[in-house]
């Protein structure tokens, strides 16, 4: 898509819907309960949410089920024409853009900028990328012992479930609704109850492309309400979760409980970069210090502990403090803000508490780490530490907010040690100028991502995902298609001759 230059960002941008999405209209909750939905960055009230519970869920699921009935329109729809269909959406979030940027600013506490020129391009690539794959879901034909044609079928679960987070909410949408709906599925999507506002935006545009009632939900509500009910719903065939560990747990355990749907999970990570003797020291503060604070560190894919070479920390620490002081913290939609706040005052809470933690077990708290004095949002200084000990609280677990961890190394198979200790093996990052070092460690690293020379690359068409307890199975690319398709054998016994 061709580079657009950033427009003013719609400072008050009105809500259009914020009603439950069923079968294609917007109704109230069952039992008309709502909740309030903030902006981060004042901790104003934006509007009033329905909320939906368990019988708001059994509502959706029914008519997603009637959706994929075999003789229903979504059914007896040509592949062509759903993909015909999937690039009308990416048209009309590309027309919408601006809007839905905006709204997501608002509501999440993202930089415009960003949102603008990466979030919603990714939206619309990913849109645009699976809309290729409706028409091409291929089986295969297999050569077996005897009289007999062997092939495949991939077809598609039914209704599936999708449970998203609250850091990027757009991207998350696309990433989970694209694959599953151009292989045939339907689907029932929950959004983070923090950040409810463009999926329900998204739904008017599922109504506008022509997809028929039922083929997309969007249910507003709360995990332990209407997230429980979807995954432990008997007539869900797949649910794909993105969130934290323990609620991933809960949806592993729900799919046992009941009717062993298939499970994808995106559970975060601590996400090691690895900074090689030889890299550019420059570079190397610049892209420690953009890709750790971007977002104010609410990134699952943000790297959460920064490895530098003995020869070169002293320099790397001083110049990331510097940098980490000179950053410019402010409302999201102001242009030139590079850091907005964190989602809520939970979040900040939570963030404050790791980094004291951290302190009393021993690290050093160089800048940072403190709320904006006489701010009512949930704003926190970008914090770097240093001397953090690897068995400490930090080291271990994912902080998701501005703090960059520095640990110094001596030695490759060291460092590549120390990063496989983790629990988790989502992404990693390398920075060296010797291919041969960058082979070893992308071979070696326990990670579903690893970027050597570059960090947060990303495409719809390679898969996104993570080793060990960062998930199971893959977003994006043909990994994402397969997981939301069956596949089925078929033997036919050839005729005698």
């Amino acid at each position: 898509m061709a580079s657009i230059s950033l427009p003013e960002p719609i400072r008050q941008p009105t809500i259009k819907h914020t009603r439950l999405f069923i079968n294609n209209e917007w109704v109230d909750s069952d039992d008309g309960s709502t909740f309030e939905t903030y902006n981060p960055s004042n901790a104003e009230v934006i509007c009033t949410v329905s909320e939906a519970k368990e019988v708001d869920v059994n509502k959706a699921v029914a008519a997603a089920k009637r959706a994929f009935d075999r003789n229903s329109e979504w059914r007896q729809m040509k592949p062509s024409q759903r993909s015909v269909l999937m690039n009308r959406v990416a048209d009309l979030l590309e027309r919408d853009r601006l809007y839905i940027s905006s709204l997501e600013s608002l509501n999440n506490g993202k930089i415009f900028s960003r949102v603008y020129s990466s979030d919603i391009v990714r939206c619309i690539e990913a849109f645009r990328h699976f809309a290729g794959w409706s028409d091409k879901q291929h089986g295969k034909t297999i050569p077996v012992d005897g009289d007999f044609l062997a092939y495949t079928r991939h077809e598609p679960y039914g209704v599936c479930g999708a449970i998203i987070p609250w850091n990027v909410p757009m991207i998350m949408l696309a990433w989970k609704t694209a694959p599953c709906l151009a292989t045939g599925n339907t689907l029932v999507l929950k959004p983070a109850e923090l950040t409810p506002l463009t999926a329900l935006y998204f739904a008017s545009l599922i109504k506008e492309a022509g997809f028929p009632p039922g083929v997309f939900n969007v249910l507003p509500g709360y995990g332990h309400t209407a997230g429980s009910a979807l995954t432990h719903h008997m007539d869900v065939a797949k649910i794909s979760f993105t969130g934290s560990v323990p609620v991933g747990r809960l949806v592993l355990k729900a799919a046992a409980e009941t009717n062993f749907k298939n499970v994808t999970l995106e559970m975060g990570g601590k996400n090691p970069l690895i900074i090689c003797q030889d890299a550019d020291l420059d570079k190397a503060v610049m892209m420690a210090h953009s890709v750790t604070f971007a977002q104010g560190g609410q990134v699952c894919c943000a790297p959460s502990k920064i490895f530098v070479h003995a020869n070169m920390y002293d320099e790397f620490v001083k110049r990331s403090v510097e940098m980490a002081k000179s950053r410019k913290l402010g409302n999201p939609l102001d242009l030139g803000v590079e850091q907005g706040p964190q989602i809520s005052k939970h979040q900040q809470e939570k963030i404050l508490g790791m980094i004291q933690t951290g302190v009393k077990d021993g690290a050093k708290l160089l800048c940072g780490g403190e709320k904006i004095c006489g701010s009512a949002g949930h704003f926190i200084t970008p914090a770097v530490m240093t001397d953090i000990p690897e068995d400490s609280f930090i080291a271990k677990e994912e902080i998701f907010g501005p703090v960059l961890l520095i640990f110094k190394f001596d030695t490759i198979e060291e460092v590549i040690e120390r990063c496989n200790q983790s629990a988790y093996g989502l992404v990693a990052g390398v920075l060296t100028n010797d291919l041969n070092k960058a082979l070893g460690l992308a071979k070696s690293i326990q990670a579903g991502i690893v970027w050597v020379n570059c960090f947060f690359q990303l495409s719809p068409a390679a898969p996104f995902g993570g080793y060990k307890q960062s998930g199971v199975g893959r977003d994006l690319g043909e990994y994402a298609v397969n997981s939301f398709t069956e596949t089925k054998t078929v033997y036919i016994k050839e005729p005698s001759s």
